[in-house]
C-alpha cells in the first residue's frame, strides 16, 4: 500500500480511482448496477439454495454466458444440480396437546429424532405408570443414581428403557431433567440410528414446569408424532473457456443466499427476504463480468471455468459437491473467489486472502498497480467456496471486503453497493490472471487455518475447522489449525468430534454452543471418533 493512495483515500468519502471514467469503466459500473439489482431484487425471493428464487438466478446467469458464447460445461448444459438432505423435521400433521393446552416445540419440548411415530391420545401420571398410558422417566434421577458408574451410557438405557416400558403396555414415554445434571438429549435431524420402541418426547425444564405443574395430578394427553423428511435440489452453474492449454483456472462465487431465513441463518431473525445484495450477488456479479472479459480475450496459457455455486450458505455444499462431483476433469492451476466484494470504501479494505497457499503470489500482487487499498491474509481456508479448493491442495485466491452491519439481514440491499469500487475490484482480478499466465503450474503451500465464519468468535477454541457438508452425529474436521490444540493433540483430517466434557455434540451448531460453556484456562475431557476407535483426550482450553 502506498502512503499517497492511503491519504488520497482518506480525503475522500468514496474512492474516485481516475479523475476521469473510462467509458469501459462506466460500461462495467453499469453492467453491475444491472446484475445486482435483478439478483438482489424481491422477485428473487432471497436466492434461497433449492428455491425458485435460485432457480431465476440460475437462468438470468445460463442466459448471459449463452449470449457471450461460453461454453457450457455442467451436467445439463451449463447446470449441475445436486441433492440438498433438509433433515428430519416436525411434521405439518404433527401436534401435542396437554389438557388441551399446545405446548410450543423446540420451547416446551421435541421429540427425539429416533423417535418412533404414532398417534395416541390417553391420560398421564407423573407418580403411576400404567398400561394404555404415556408414562414418564425422569433422565436427571438416572443420571444421579449412575454418576459413579464409567460404564453407563444414556443412548442405551433409552433403547432399553422404551422396549421396556413399551412390553408394560405404555403408549409413549415423556422425559424430563428435574436435575442439576446435563443430559445432552437434543434434537439430531440427520439422525441415523435405530428407531425407538415407542414415541419419546423430552420436556425442556420450562415446558415441564409449565404443563406438569401438579407431580400428583393425571393429564390428558393427545399426541400425532410425525415426522417430515424434505430434501430440495440445488444448481451450480459452470462454464469454460477452452484455449487447448494444458491448465485449468477456476474463477468462483457463490450465488445462493438465505431466502426467508427459512433455514435460520439470517442474524436479525425475522423472516423477511433477505436478498443478499453483497452475500452475493455481489460476487455473481464480478464473476459475469470477468467471464464476459475472458470470452472476448483471454491469455492463452491456461483454460478457464467458471462456477457460480449454490449451496454456500450452507457449508460451502455447492463447491464440494463439484469437487466430489466434477462435470468435466481439467488439471487444475489455481482458483480465485469473490465473495462479498460490494462494500470497499476508504474504511472498509480488500481483503485479499490465500495469499500464502502459492510462492508465485507474492511476485504478481506486489507487481499490480492498483488504486484499492489491499489487505493481503495468507491463510488458505476460510468462510467461503475457495476453502473447499484449498482443501484439495489448489492455491486460491479470496476477494472479500469485509463484513458489514447488513450482514446476514434482510437490509443488505443493492443501494448500499460501491459500484465503482466493485468494477476497480473487477479490473484488479483481470489483472491477477493476466499477470499469472506467463507462470506456468503454480506450486501449492499450506497455510495457516482460518476462522469458522464471516463473523463468528469464540473465547475458546480448538484451533479446527470442521466439514459443514458432513451430515452424520458429531463434527467431522477437515484439519487443524498449526500450533493449535487440535494440532497438539494430533487431530487428523476426518476424525469426528463426539462430545466436549459434558456436551455432545450433534452438529456444528451444537460444537459453537459448547464452546460457548469453557473460558480460557478450562480443564476438560474431548471425545473424537477415529475411523471405528473412539479416543479420548484430556485438554486444556
Amino acid at each position: 500500500m502506498r502512503v499517497s493512495v492511503f491519504l488520497m483515500a482518506l480525503c475522500m468519502p468514496f474512492l474516485v480511482f481516475a479523475q476521469k471514467t473510462k467509458k469501459a469503466d462506466k460500461v462495467l459500473i453499469k453492467n453491475l448496477q444491472e446484475h445486482i439489482q435483478y439478483l438482489a431484487s424481491d422477485a428473487l425471493q432471497g436466492r434461497r439454495a433449492g428455491s425458485v428464487g435460485e432457480e431465476l438466478a440460475v437462468d438470468y446467469i445460463v442466459r448471459a454466458y449463452q449470449k457471450t458464447g461460453l461454453k457450457p460445461a455442467g451436467e445439463n448444459g451449463f447446470v449441475q444440480s445436486f441433492p440438498i438432505d433438509e433433515g428430519k423435521k416436525w411434521a405439518s400433521n404433527a401436534f401435542l396437546e396437554i389438557n388441551n393446552q399446545v405446548p410450543v416445540i423446540q420451547k416446551d419440548f421435541f421429540p427425539l429424532s429416533n423417535s418412533a411415530s404414532g398417534a395416541f391420545q390417553s391420560d398421564a401420571a407423573i407418580v403411576l405408570n400404567e398400561a394404555k398410558q404415556v408414562w414418564f422417566k425422569d433422565v436427571g434421577e438416572v443420571l444421579e443414581d449412575n454418576q459413579s458408574n464409567p460404564h453407563f451410557d444414556l443412548t442405551d438405557w433409552l433403547y432399553k428403557t422404551t422396549t421396556e416400558v413399551k412390553a408394560k403396555g405404555a403408549t409413549a414415554l415423556f422425559l424430563f431433567n428435574n436435575s442439576a445434571l446435563v443430559d445432552n438429549i437434543q434434537f439430531n435431524k440427520y439422525d441415523t440410528s435405530k428407531i425407538l420402541e415407542l414415541p419419546v418426547v423430552y420436556f425442556t425444564k420450562e415446558g415441564f414446569a409449565n404443563f406438569f405443574k401438579d407431580e400428583t395430578g393425571t393429564y390428558e394427553v393427545e399426541a400425532n408424532i410425525q415426522f417430515d423428511h424434505p430434501k430440495r435440489t440445488a444448481h451450480n452453474v459452470v462454464a469454460y473457456i477452452d484455449n487447448n492449454a494444458t491448465n485449468t483456472v477456476v474463477l468462483g462465487a457463490h450465488l445462493d443466499h438465505l431466502g426467508y431465513n427459512e433455514d435460520k441463518h439470517g442474524l436479525d431473525l425475522n423472516n423477511d427476504i433477505h436478498n443478499g445484495a453483497d452475500d452475493n450477488a455481489s460476487g455473481t456479479a464480478a464473476l459475469m463480468e470477468l467471464a464476459k472479459g475472458l470470452a472476448k480475450k483471454s491469455p492463452k496459457n491456461n483454460n478457464y471455468l467458471i462456477i457460480h455455486f449454490s449451496g454456500e450458505e450452507l457449508g460451502l455444499l455447492g463447491s464440494k459437491y463439484w469437487l466430489d462431483h466434477p462435470s468435466m476433469q481439467v488439471n487444475f492451476n489455481y482458483m480465485i473467489n469473490m465473495d462479498m466484494v460490494g462494500r470497499y470504501d476508504t474504511t472498509r479494505k480488500l481483503t485479499v486472502g490465500g495469499y500464502g497457499t502459492s510462492a508465485n503470489w507474492s511476485s504478481i500482487l506486489k507487481n499490480i498497480s492498483t488504486d484499492l487499498i489491499t489487505h493481503y491474509d495468507s491463510a488458505g481456508t476460510g468462510p467461503s467456496d475457495h476453502a473447499s479448493f484449498y482443501r484439495k491442495d489448489m492455491p486460491v485466491l479470496f476477494m472479500f471486503t469485509g463484513s458489514h452491519s447488513d450482514y446476514h439481514k434482510s437490509t443488505d440491499d443493492a443501494d448500499k453497493i460501491n459500484y465503482a469500487g466493485e468494477a476497480a475490484i473487477v479490473r484488479y482480478v483481470q489483472d491477477i490472471v493476466h499477470a499469472a499466465d506467463g507462470l506456468g503450474k503454480f506450486d501449492f503451500l499450506k497455510t495457516r487455518e482460518q476462522s469458522m465464519g464471516k463473523s463468528t468468535k469464540f473465547s475458546v477454541s480448538l484451533g479446527v475447522m470442521p466439514d459443514y457438508a458432513f451430515t452424520g452425529t458429531g463434527v467431522r474436521i477437515e484439519g487443524s489449525s498449526a500450533g493449535k490444540l487440535g494440532e497438539k493433540l494430533g487431530l487428523k483430517q476426518g476424525d469426528v468430534l463426539l462430545q466436549v466434557g459434558d456436551y455432545k455434540l450433534i452438529d456444528v451448531m451444537s460444537y459453537m454452543q459448547a464452546l460457548g460453556k469453557f473460558k480460557k484456562g478450562d480443564k476438560t475431557t474431548l471425545v473424537i471418533k477415529r475411523d471405528k476407535d473412539e479416543l479420548t483426550f484430556d485438554i486444556q482450553f
